[in-house]
């Protein structure tokens, strides 16, 4: 398996190869990592439930591609701004565990204010 931090390096050296880190602002960075998640979305838009399973499938690649834009953008704005994703990550799971915890959370989509 891959590390996030091999990750990051392969798309940094993705973006430097290129000089395109002068266009790469936080701005402009979290706009295009909207953007490629709308794209994510687009695929499910205006599908039922049996749609929805049905376009997962057959546009998979499709959104393997639109998942690895949002990977790419993420990376590279954890790597400009100095964010360990790793970390964050651990550390906003534990946050998660305290406001959802699995005897009031399971099974439940309710917000955590309202468990």
């Amino acid at each position: 398996m891959t590390s996030l931090e091999q990750l990051s390096q392969d798309v940094v050296r993705f973006r430097d190869e290129r000089d395109w880190k002068q266009f790469h602002n936080p701005k402009d960075v979290a706009v295009s990592l909207l953007l490629e998640a709308g794209e994510v979305l687009e695929i499910f838009q205006w599908k039922d439930a049996a749609g929805v399973a049905e376009a997962a499938q057959a546009r998979k690649g499709d959104l393997a591609d639109e998942l690895a834009d949002v990977l790419c953008y993420t990376l590279l704005m954890a790597h400009d701004l100095g964010i360990d994703l790793s970390a964050a990550l651990a550390a906003k799971l534990r946050k998660n565990a305290l406001k959802y915890p699995v005897d009031k959370a399971k099974g439940s989509s309710s917000k955590y204010t309202e468990l």
